[in-house]
Protein backbone atom coordinates (compact mmCIF):
# COMPACT_ATOMS: atom_id res chain seq x y z
CA UNK A 1 0.00 0.00 0.00
CA UNK A 2 1.24 3.47 -0.90
CA UNK A 3 2.05 6.07 1.72
CA UNK A 4 1.38 9.74 1.07
CA UNK A 5 4.68 11.55 1.54
CA UNK A 6 3.79 15.04 0.35
CA UNK A 7 0.77 16.69 -1.22
CA UNK A 8 -0.22 20.08 -2.57
CA UNK A 9 -3.73 21.10 -3.51
CA UNK A 10 -5.28 24.03 -5.30
CA UNK A 11 -8.97 23.80 -4.51
CA UNK A 12 -9.66 27.53 -4.75
CA UNK A 13 -12.13 26.97 -7.59
CA UNK A 14 -14.40 25.00 -5.23
CA UNK A 15 -16.65 26.50 -2.56
CA UNK A 16 -15.30 26.67 0.96
CA UNK A 17 -17.58 23.87 2.12
CA UNK A 18 -16.51 21.52 -0.69
CA UNK A 19 -12.76 21.94 -0.31
CA UNK A 20 -12.12 19.32 2.39
CA UNK A 21 -14.23 16.74 0.52
CA UNK A 22 -12.37 17.50 -2.70
CA UNK A 23 -9.01 17.08 -0.95
CA UNK A 24 -10.13 13.74 0.51
CA UNK A 25 -11.32 12.65 -2.95
CA UNK A 26 -7.98 13.63 -4.47
CA UNK A 27 -5.95 11.85 -1.80
CA UNK A 28 -8.02 8.66 -1.97
CA UNK A 29 -8.05 8.60 -5.79
CA UNK A 30 -4.30 9.24 -5.96
CA UNK A 31 -3.51 6.37 -3.59
CA UNK A 32 -5.87 4.04 -5.45
CA UNK A 33 -4.36 4.89 -8.84
CA UNK A 34 -0.79 4.48 -7.59
CA UNK A 35 -1.61 1.07 -6.07
CA UNK A 36 -2.95 -0.15 -9.42
CA UNK A 37 -0.09 1.24 -11.52
CA UNK A 38 3.01 -0.68 -12.52
CA UNK A 39 6.53 0.59 -11.97
CA UNK A 40 7.94 2.39 -14.95
CA UNK A 41 4.54 3.45 -16.23
CA UNK A 42 2.72 6.62 -17.10
CA UNK A 43 -1.02 6.63 -17.36
CA UNK A 44 -3.98 8.94 -17.53
CA UNK A 45 -7.15 7.73 -15.87
CA UNK A 46 -10.44 9.58 -15.79
CA UNK A 47 -12.19 9.63 -12.42
CA UNK A 48 -15.58 11.30 -12.64
CA UNK A 49 -14.85 14.26 -14.95
CA UNK A 50 -11.23 14.74 -13.81
CA UNK A 51 -8.26 13.25 -15.64
CA UNK A 52 -5.71 11.83 -13.20
CA UNK A 53 -2.17 11.57 -14.51
CA UNK A 54 0.08 9.10 -12.70
CA UNK A 55 3.80 8.55 -13.13
CA UNK A 56 5.52 5.65 -11.38
CA UNK A 57 9.19 5.66 -12.31
CA UNK A 58 11.42 2.73 -11.45
CA UNK A 59 11.88 3.11 -7.72
CA UNK A 60 9.63 3.62 -4.76
CA UNK A 61 8.22 7.05 -5.61
CA UNK A 62 5.11 7.88 -7.57
CA UNK A 63 3.32 11.09 -8.44
CA UNK A 64 -0.22 12.01 -9.38
CA UNK A 65 -1.66 15.16 -10.93
CA UNK A 66 -5.42 15.63 -10.94
CA UNK A 67 -6.46 18.43 -13.27
CA UNK A 68 -9.36 19.56 -15.39
CA UNK A 69 -9.96 18.13 -18.84
CA UNK A 70 -8.33 21.11 -20.59
CA UNK A 71 -4.95 20.65 -18.90
CA UNK A 72 -2.49 19.02 -21.34
CA UNK A 73 -1.34 15.58 -20.22
CA UNK A 74 2.17 16.16 -21.60
CA UNK A 75 2.59 19.14 -19.26
CA UNK A 76 1.25 17.10 -16.32
CA UNK A 77 3.82 14.38 -16.94
CA UNK A 78 6.60 16.97 -17.26
CA UNK A 79 5.54 18.39 -13.89
CA UNK A 80 5.53 14.91 -12.34
CA UNK A 81 9.02 14.14 -13.66
CA UNK A 82 10.44 17.38 -12.29
CA UNK A 83 8.77 17.04 -8.89
CA UNK A 84 9.77 13.40 -8.39
CA UNK A 85 13.35 14.08 -9.47
CA UNK A 86 13.67 17.11 -7.18
CA UNK A 87 12.00 15.28 -4.27
CA UNK A 88 14.30 12.26 -4.54
CA UNK A 89 17.35 14.54 -4.57
CA UNK A 90 16.23 16.78 -1.71
CA UNK A 91 14.56 14.36 0.75
CA UNK A 92 16.59 11.56 2.30
CA UNK A 93 15.12 8.17 1.44
CA UNK A 94 15.41 6.98 5.04
CA UNK A 95 12.50 9.19 6.12
CA UNK A 96 10.12 8.15 3.34
CA UNK A 97 8.16 5.23 4.77
CA UNK A 98 7.84 6.55 8.34
CA UNK A 99 7.47 10.23 7.59
CA UNK A 100 4.16 12.00 7.45
CA UNK A 101 3.38 14.74 4.92
CA UNK A 102 3.78 17.37 7.64
CA UNK A 103 7.23 16.22 8.84
CA UNK A 104 8.92 15.79 5.46
CA UNK A 105 10.90 18.89 4.64
CA UNK A 106 10.14 19.52 0.99
CA UNK A 107 8.82 22.99 0.24
CA UNK A 108 9.23 23.10 -3.55
CA UNK A 109 5.91 21.33 -4.21
CA UNK A 110 3.78 24.43 -3.65
CA UNK A 111 6.08 26.38 -5.97
CA UNK A 112 5.68 23.79 -8.71
CA UNK A 113 1.92 23.80 -8.21
CA UNK A 114 1.65 27.57 -8.58
CA UNK A 115 4.11 27.68 -11.51
CA UNK A 116 2.24 24.98 -13.45
CA UNK A 117 -1.25 26.46 -12.96
CA UNK A 118 -1.01 27.95 -16.42
CA UNK A 119 0.59 25.36 -18.72
CA UNK A 120 1.47 28.07 -21.24
CA UNK A 121 3.75 29.82 -18.76
CA UNK A 122 5.33 26.66 -17.36
CA UNK A 123 5.93 24.65 -20.50
CA UNK A 124 7.83 26.07 -23.50
CA UNK A 125 6.10 23.66 -25.93
CA UNK A 126 2.65 24.75 -24.76
CA UNK A 127 3.70 28.36 -25.17
CA UNK A 128 4.91 27.71 -28.73
CA UNK A 129 1.71 25.80 -29.53
CA UNK A 130 -0.43 28.64 -28.19
CA UNK A 131 1.56 31.16 -30.25
CA UNK A 132 1.10 28.98 -33.34
CA UNK A 133 -2.64 28.79 -32.70
CA UNK A 134 -2.81 32.58 -32.35
CA UNK A 135 -0.80 33.03 -35.56
CA UNK A 136 -3.11 30.62 -37.37
CA UNK A 137 -6.15 32.65 -36.27
CA UNK A 138 -4.50 35.89 -37.39
CA UNK A 139 -3.60 34.39 -40.78
CA UNK A 140 -7.14 33.05 -41.19
CA UNK A 141 -8.59 36.50 -40.47
CA UNK A 142 -6.09 38.11 -42.85
CA UNK A 143 -7.03 35.67 -45.62
CA UNK A 144 -10.72 36.40 -45.07
CA UNK A 145 -10.13 40.15 -45.29
CA UNK A 146 -8.01 39.67 -48.44
CA UNK A 147 -10.79 37.65 -50.03
CA UNK A 148 -13.29 40.36 -49.10
CA UNK A 149 -10.99 42.98 -50.64
CA UNK A 150 -10.68 40.83 -53.75
CA UNK A 151 -14.47 40.71 -54.01
CA UNK A 152 -14.66 44.47 -53.53
CA UNK A 153 -11.96 44.99 -56.18
CA UNK A 154 -13.94 42.70 -58.51
CA UNK A 155 -17.04 44.82 -57.89
CA UNK A 156 -15.06 47.99 -58.66
CA UNK A 157 -13.67 46.51 -61.87
CA UNK A 158 -17.14 45.46 -63.07
CA UNK A 159 -18.57 48.89 -62.14
CA UNK A 160 -15.76 50.63 -64.01
CA UNK A 161 -16.42 48.43 -67.06
CA UNK A 162 -20.13 49.39 -66.93
CA UNK A 163 -19.16 53.03 -66.51
CA UNK A 164 -16.74 52.76 -69.46
CA UNK A 165 -19.50 51.24 -71.63
CA UNK A 166 -21.91 53.97 -70.59
CA UNK A 167 -19.36 56.71 -71.29
CA UNK A 168 -18.73 55.28 -74.79
CA UNK A 169 -22.47 55.28 -75.44
CA UNK A 170 -22.71 58.86 -74.18
CA UNK A 171 -19.79 59.88 -76.39
CA UNK A 172 -21.42 58.31 -79.50
CA UNK A 173 -24.76 59.94 -78.73
CA UNK A 174 -23.10 63.30 -78.12
CA UNK A 175 -21.18 63.00 -81.37
CA UNK A 176 -24.37 62.23 -83.30
CA UNK A 177 -26.08 65.19 -81.67
CA UNK A 178 -23.16 67.46 -82.46
CA UNK A 179 -22.79 66.31 -86.08
CA UNK A 180 -26.26 67.44 -87.16
CA UNK A 181 -25.76 71.02 -86.15
CA UNK A 182 -23.62 73.53 -88.01
CA UNK A 183 -21.79 76.08 -86.01
CA UNK A 184 -21.36 79.54 -87.48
Amino acid sequence: RGVLLKAAYDVSSFSFFQRSSVQEFMTFTSQLIVEHSEKGSRASVKEQEYPCHVYVPYGSLAGVVIADSEYPSRVAFTLLEKVLEAFSKQVDRIGWPVGSPATIQYTALDGYLSRYQNPRDADPMSKVQAELDETKIILHNTMESLLERGEKLGDLVSKSEVLGTQSKAFYKTARKQHSCCAVM
